[in-house]
């Protein structure tokens, strides 16, 4: 069984071009499709009402943000394998079997991630490393892809997208999970750290998963069709601050120990720093 889990923040007809595919394309498993919708404005929960009356619709009477919103449909999937999936995504083929064959060929695998294909055809960079202070400063200050190893261990610029792998942390976009990962990191039906309320919730979970022994793997041969950020880009300068406070909180809460405590103060000030310059001014960020 598996469990498809959407959240949507008004992008009403990207999310009806997402169910629209799944419906082209349905896994060969018997499925479910759950979706979140944080209380759009552009009548996106009228939609999937009328449009898509067999998914399972959860409408909020407020945006909850993406993590409370992916643990609310977590805690309605019945799933073994539960795919995370963002509305501004399109299956063109039959992606979805590909990626359940090859988690279930890798029974040490927790999760997949699969190739991601922008509208100019390309493959899109979607898979990184996990935050540590030496792969932020050489993504920064642009070492990493002079010199490699540590010091691109964040950005993972010769990562090949050609060929399957480890994957780290591949982009919250796809993420199919397996549910005996999830319970090995937590709690299955709430799995997302709601303190990081819009980024660094999958990368959280998945560090949290690799913790408990579960491995991320990537398969190019699944892909799919990524628009790119359509949420977020509507509040711009609120997704710049949320980001950079929600890797602060991730390396508080993961990092924060023995020397790297002293230092966190110093990092976090940086990282506040490039916030306040590619914002060009302060927010507060994302408030549910």
């Amino acid at each position: 069984m598996l469990s498809i889990l959407v959240v949507n923040w008004n992008t009403r007809d990207l999310l009806r071009a997402c169910l629209s595919s799944i419906e082209r394309h349905p896994p060969s498993e018997e499925f479910e499709v759950v979706v979140v919708d944080n209380a759009s404005s552009d009548g996106s929960a009228d939609m999937v009402r009328s449009e898509f009356p067999n998914a399972i619709l959860v409408a909020s009477d407020k945006n909850t943000g993406y993590a409370r919103g992916n643990n609310l449909a977590f805690e309605r999937a019945t799933g073994d394998h539960l795919l995370t999936l963002n509305p501004d995504t399109e299956f063109v083929d039959d992606s979805i079997d590909k990626a359940i064959a090859f988690l279930d060929a890798h029974p040490k695998a927790g999760c997949v991630g699969i190739r991601q294909v922008g509208l100019d055809g390309n493959t899109q960079n979607s898979v990184r490393g996990f935050p540590t202070v030496l792969g932020i400063l050489g993504d920064v200050t642009g070492l990493g892809k002079r010199l490699g190893g540590a010091w691109d261990s964040y950005r993972l610029s010769r990562f090949d997208y050609e060929n399957s792998g480890p994957a780290p942390q591949p982009m919250g976009t796809f993420l199919l999970f397996r549910r005996e990962a999830l319970a090995a990191a937590g709690d299955p039906s709430s799995p997302f750290d709601e303190r990081f309320p819009i980024f660094f919730n999958e990368v959280d979970l998945l560090y949290r998963m690799k913790q408990a022994g579960w491995e991320c793997l990537y398969a190019p041969d699944a892909r799919i069709l990524h628009y790119g950020g359509e949420s977020t880009k509507q509040v711009r300068k609120s997704m710049i601050w949320e980001s950079h406070r929600s890797l602060v909180r991730y390396l508080q809460k993961h990092h924060g120990t023995g020397l790297m405590r002293v230092g966190l103060p110093f990092l976090a000030a940086a990282i506040y720093s490039a916030a306040f310059f590619r914002a060009r001014g302060f927010d507060a960020g994302f408030r549910p």
